[in-house]
Formats: structure tokens, sequence, C-alpha cells
């Protein structure tokens, strides 16, 4: 009933088209955070430098300005082929909502993208050609370019994980948008632009106490990384608990929209009122649990009541669990939620419907087009459905979203903890003497990048099937190209972004032994 509208791809086309995906957005997303994190850095030293006019903050400034220009470059790089996949590898999902994802994803590229470009040059390029104030607004400026692009490519992404602001044409097979401000300005968008941010923020203040105080621990550019840890430092501890408030509002609005995520993420086979928040549990890092048969994992401990208030601002609200989500459930107010099963066949009725309304407008038989036209709107909430098989293909992966959302908390609570003991250090003691704390500083760089991944993986694993919620699941998806052809290109790009990061970790290195240099060394 469905192959007349979707083509009979290969799993091994929809494995490798989607290994492929990951590997890029994950050797993406290690460029992104730092370069949101140092364009504040950069843009708060310059700052100081445009209002005290000393020399050491123009200096310091060219410094953090070099580290922002060549992680800036790398992930224009990696962003560029991550866009340049959809088209190749995802060509079903991007005929079906291209009209609404390409439209952020345009305007990433012609306003931000341009925007950034444009000042970064007169930021690097700029300093005895135009006044202080003017260069000081470009590196503003070159930051908020960056940041803009970073909401842009959000909204896009928060649309696949709350469409809004769209309708489905039938005879033109894709949905198209019915109000821009609707995508731009979802709620769900807003959250997760916060929450990236302030994490990328993390990122950047994280690397800045690192570098400073690998200085301190080889002595030297003492007042460089004085000063720089007490802006990397009080960035990140604002950074840190602002990063817990909008995961907060995060939580929420995945419960709302996406609660088949959030019960994968607490392990919640079985749901109710007066939930507890999962403190401790243990689920197999290996396997996928018995959640229809168990009510919860072994050793569980959690925080009373902590689950129904996230997840429903009520200590006593009610939280479904995968039994629930699978097998239907009464909400408080009384509304039905439907059965993965019932769900599925109306998806099928929709499937059919838009299949039986095409051939109906070949034949010209209006009536009998209307008729599976009402159909079709009738169960369109539930169309993706109809390419699901069974009920365990819309549960996601509860060890990997478990695990990696409190690889996530744990990290960002040690955060917060480290950017107060160094705000400590550097404030009331002399923190050039504590060389312990200089070799944690420079520990915690690689685990800034684990916790920023971490929540990309609860984000984009925790959706699963679905490309579009509840819209497209993946194999409905991919491109009908060969499954060879993509693991060419994955091991391709694999050696290609490797390679590139192992250039970038070395210019890097390179440029923070050479340390500041002064205007008289430059001339």
């Amino acid at each position: 009933m469905t192959s007349n509208l979707l083509l009979d791809i290969s799993t091994g086309t929809i494995d490798w088209s989607r290994a492929q995906f990951a590997l890029t957005a994950i050797y993406h997303w290690l460029f992104v955070p730092l370069t949101l994190g140092l364009a504040l850095i950069m843009g708060i030293v310059e700052t100081c430098y445009y209002r005290t006019r000393k020399l050491f903050w123009k200096d310091a400034a060219r410094f953090w300005q070099r580290l922002f220009g060549i992680n800036f470059a790398m992930g224009v790089a990696t962003g560029i082929i991550l866009e340049f996949e959809f088209g190749t590898n995802w060509s079903n999902y991007s005929w079906f909502v291209g009209d609404i994802f390409g439209a952020p994803l345009a305007i990433e590229g012609i306003v931000a993208f341009f925007m950034e470009s444009t000042f970064v040059a007169v930021m690097f390029f700029g300093w005895s050609k135009v006044s202080a104030g003017f260069h000081l607004a470009s590196t503003w400026l070159t930051g908020l370019g960056a940041t803009i692009s970073a909401w842009w490519i959000l909204v896009a992404n928060a649309w696949m994980q709350y469409p809004v602001g769209c309708e489905f044409n039938p005879d033109t097979m894709r949905n198209e948008m019915v109000s821009f401000a609707e995508v731009a300005l979802s709620p769900f968008a807003i959250d997760k632009f916060c929450h990236t941010v302030t994490s990328a923020w993390i990122v950047g203040a994280v690397f800045t106490v690192a570098v400073s105080c690998w200085y301190l621990y080889k002595g030297r550019e003492r007042k460089l990384a004085v000063e720089s840890i007490k802006i990397g430092a009080s960035v990140g501890l604002v950074a840190s608990l602002l990063a817990a408030f909008t995961g907060d509002n995060s939580a929420y609005k995945v419960s709302q929209v996406q609660p088949m995520k959030l019960a994968a993420m607490e392990a919640l086979y079985k749901g109710g009122t007066d939930q507890s928040l999962t403190a401790v549990a243990w689920v197999s890092p290996f396997s996928q649990p018995d959640y229809m048969n168990e009510q919860e994992p072994p050793f569980r401990l959690g925080i009373p009541y902590g689950l129904s208030m996230l997840a429903t601002r009520d200590i006593h609200g009610y939280v479904p669990g995968i039994q629930d989500l699978i097998n239907g459930y009464t909400r408080p107010d009384g509304t039905k939620e439907l059965s993965v099963e019932e769900k599925m066949k109306r998806g099928r009725m929709a499937v059919y419907a838009l299949m039986s309304y095409r051939n109906a407008k070949k034949a010209n038989s209006e009536e009998a087009a209307q008729k599976h036209l009402k159909t079709l709107r009738e169960n369109m909430p539930y169309f993706g459905y109809g390419y699901v098989k069974s009920a365990s293909q819309v549960v996601p992966s509860v060890p990997l979203c478990f695990w990696s959302f409190r690889v996530m908390v744990g990290l960002g609570c040690l955060f917060i903890l480290f950017f107060l003991l160094a705000l400590h250090l550097v404030c009331r003691c002399d923190i050039t003497k504590y060389k312990w704390f200089h070799l944690l500083a420079i520990a915690l760089v690689p685990l800034a990048y684990i916790a920023s991944e971490s929540g990309w993986i609860v984000a984009e694993m925790g959706r699963q099937p679905w490309t579009i919620q509840d819209m497209l699941p993946t194999w409905a998806a991919v491109s009908d190209i060969s499954s060879g052809s993509v693991m060419l290109t994955f091991f391709l790009f694999l050696a290609l972004f490797t390679t590139m990061l192992a250039v970038e970790i070395s210019i890097m290195l390179k440029q923070i032994r050479k340390g500041m240099w002064s205007e008289e060394q430059n001339a």
C-alpha cells in the first residue's frame, strides 16, 4: 500500500547515510562552540582595550582573535559539507520539506555568514586602518554574525523536532510554509538556541582558562594568563548557570512535544503521577532494556517529585513512560493519546489516501479526489507512522540517551564548581602557585567537548527514528543511491575531517606556544 510512495532503499544506504551525517555533525561541532565562546571572550578583551587604551589589552585581543580565526575557518569548511549532504544523501527529505527547511539556511548563508565574513576581515586587518571604535564594533559584529548564523541553523533543527507553521500540499507532495514567524520564533527554537549558545560559551571559557593555566604552569605570560582567567571564569560561571536554566526550559519543552525522548533520557518504562527524577540507576550501555516488561531500571534512586516538576511544572504531574506511549494513555485533562499501533493504522490510511487522491486527480474524478483528501487531512498528524513497521521502531536507544544526558548534566555541574574555584583562586589567592589547578584546567578541555557533544547526542538520537518528528522517519528520507558510494564518501570525509582537526590542533598549539605578540614585535 505504501510502496508507491516510498522508494525501496536498502538498509545499508540508510545506515551509512546516517553514519556519514553523524560523522560530519560531530566534527563540525568540535569547531562551532569554540568559535561562539571565543567570540565573546575576544569581544570583552578588546572592550577592555577600548576603555583603557593600554597596549597590553590590544595585544591580548590580538592573541585571542588569532585563535578564534583558526577555529572559525575550520568550522566554515565542515559546515558547508554538512549542508551539501542534505541534497546528496537526504534528497527525499529535501524534497519533502525543502520549502521550509531551506528558508532559515538561506537566510543564514545570505545574511549571517556574509556579515561575519565581512567584519572578520576588518577585525584582522583593520587595526591600523579604522578607528578604535569601528574596530571594536567589527569584533563584536563578527561574534554577533556567528551567533546569528547559529540561530538560523538551530531554527531549522528545532523545526525538525517540532514542525510548525507548515501545511502539506498533496498536489506537490511537499510541506509548504504557511507562517514564517511560527517557524522562526518557535518556543522550541528559542530554548534550543539559548541552551546551545550558553553551552558554547562554557566551552570557550574552559578553553580560555586552560590556555591561561598552561602559561602559568610554564611560568610564561603571567599578566595575560591572570587577566584572561578572570574574564574566562566569569563568563564560564554565568554561562554555566544560564545553561542550567535554559536546559530546564528545554527539558520542559521536550516533555510537551517529544515525550518519548524524555522517557528514554530518564529510562522511564512505566509512567504516572508524582514521578521522581532519576539520580542513579543501572541501564546497560550495550543493549536496549526490556522496557515493556520491567517497571524501572535496577538500583534506581530518584529525587522525589523531580521529574513531574521538570516535565509538567507540577510536583504531582503525570509523566508518561515508554509503555504508556506505546500502549496509549489518557492525559490528566481527559485527552486520549493513541497507541503506536493505532497511529500506524491511521498513518497507513493517510498514505493510502494520498496515493488514492493523486490517482483520482489523474483520472479527473474530482468527487473521489475530495473524498480521499478529507481522509488524508484527518489522518495527516500520523502520516509518518504509515512507514513504521513495529512499535519498537519509535523507541530511541535508551542507553545512549540515558547516559549521554547524565554525562552532560554531571559535567555541567562540575563546570559550575570549577569556575567558582577559578574565581576564588584568581581573586583571593595567588593562582600562579597552584600547579594542581593548572593541570586540572587543561584536563577539563576535552571534558567540555564531551559535555557539548553529549547534549547533541541526546537531542538527535532522542528523536529517532524521526527525521521530522511524527512526520518522516529516517528510512523514508534518504536518497536512492548505492550504499557503496555513501560508504566511500564516509571514509573520505573521515580522513579529511581528521586531517583538518589535526591541522587545527597543530596550528593552535603553535600559536599558543608563541604567546602574546607585542605591537613592537609585529612591526
